[in-house]
């Protein structure tokens, strides 16, 4: 959801023609030193006729495609929309380049490199300059960015696989074996790394493809299109891909999600709505980092809250009863509540204790029972331990019945 908020945010300024940030910036302060929100305020004063309009064109093409046409007939599946919108944007500069009005100069446009022959294309590798390896800043480096690109990439496995209609499991292990292959050789030839990216993902799924064999066909499609078209790739607005991008986004982000998180209470709203924030606020990694932080302390919070079951019973044989069951798990973190609940009993009372169901039960909670059970006698409590070891009637030291040694202080 907060990367579908920010690729529509993303893509608001280019859908209007303002394109001084760069394409596929997902980082809430971009290097022109606006950030997401300003880019989006500065539309106001660099709007593009020509690119809002073919944006405004290729967007109701979407919609309609998506929506209508899809569904009429199954040449309108075999041809996606993305394509005819794609298309239609390259028709709409040549027909209007030398309009005053509608006219979309060079920097609205995609920009790939244009090889004059053979030799410029083979031109553009480089080889590693091994001579440097030993140096500590190359390694510091190579460690960040597979490190970063692993994240993003695991992350982005995740919103693909719930764009998927089928809701196939990306196998992740295979998937950054793939990518740290790739990211050797394309290195080897002085390519930048790679990472998986939502944008051509959804896009394969849009185009109906379902197995490896798509990702292969895309990566050959990629490589003709640059060698044998590329001045034909350079006549494609920014607008046009940034329409097709706000689909994409919306199908990410949907509104009645926000309900449904919301639905689900507190314990999930929270993390889910602070990690969207971060997100879109800061950038990817650190979004998840806020998220995966509150989390971890709301967990907390139900653990110490769900440490125990207590029944109250009426008064037998002029004692209230009370039946205190203890959760799977029980850790220090309990100690408090756990604390807390034993001075609250009343004097004459019979516990009974019962911790069948715990598999793990935390030292210090160890210690906190045997005390209660010296403070027991004084109050007049009778307690009844039961366990998968037996049942005890007011045992002298739950230490010993556990088989643990004292801390030493």
């Amino acid at each position: 959801t907060g990367i579908g908020i920010v690729i529509i945010l993303k893509q608001i300024p280019h859908f209007f023609g303002y394109d001084a940030g760069p394409e596929g910036s997902v980082s809430f302060f971009e290097t022109t030193g606006e950030n997401t929100f300003s880019a989006i305020f500065n539309i106001f004063d660099n709007i593009i006729i020509g690119s809002m309009t073919i944006g405004i064109i290729s967007l109701g093409i979407l919609i309609l495609w998506g929506n209508v046409l899809m569904n009429k007939h199954k040449i309108f599946q075999i041809i996606q929309g993305p394509l005819v919108a794609v298309v239609l944007g390259i028709i709409f500069y040549v027909l209007t380049q030398n309009n005053d009005y509608f006219a979309i100069e060079q920097s609205h446009l995609v920009s790939v490199p244009v090889p004059e022959g053979i030799d410029s294309f083979l031109g553009q590798f480089s080889f590693p300059n091994f001579a440097i390896i030993s140096n500590p800043e190359v390694w510091i480096v190579a460690f960040t960015i597979a490190l970063v690109a692993s994240l993003e990439t695991l992350l982005c496995v995740e919103a693909t696989d719930k764009l998927d209609p089928d809701k196939n499991v990306t196998p992740t292990n295979r998937e950054l074996i793939a990518q740290g292959t790739g990211n050797v050789i394309s290195g080897l030839i002085g390519g930048l790394p790679i990472t998986q990216v939502i944008v051509r993902s959804s896009a394969n799924i849009q185009s109906g493809g379902k197995s490896k064999a798509s990702t292969i066909i895309h990566g050959f499609l990629l490589l003709i299109s640059i060698i044998i078209i590329p001045r034909l790739l350079n006549m494609i607005p920014l607008s046009v891909l940034a329409a097709v991008l706000l689909i994409v986004g919306y199908k990410l982000a949907k509104p009645a999600l926000f309900k449904q998180m919301y639905d689900l209470g507190w314990k999930q709203f929270v993390p889910f709505t602070v990690t969207v924030v971060g997100i879109v606020f800061t950038d990817l990694l650190i979004g998840i980092g806020l998220g995966l932080a509150v989390g971890i302390v709301v967990i907390l919070i139900k653990s110490y809250q769900n440490s125990h079951f207590l029944h109250i019973e009426d008064k037998s044989n002029g004692k209230h009863r009370i039946k205190m069951t203890l959760a799977e798990e029980v850790t220090f973190f309990n100690k408090g509540a756990i604390l807390k609940e034993l001075d609250s009993l009343p004097r004459d009372t019979f516990l009974e204790f019962d911790v069948r169901k715990t598999r793990y039960l935390d030292h210090d909670i160890i210690e906190i029972l045997d005390d209660f059970a010296y403070k027991a006698k004084e109050r007049n409590i009778d307690i009844k331990l039961i366990s998968e070891k037996g049942i005890v009637e007011n045992p002298e030291s739950f230490i010993e019945f556990f088989k643990l040694r004292p801390k030493t202080t």
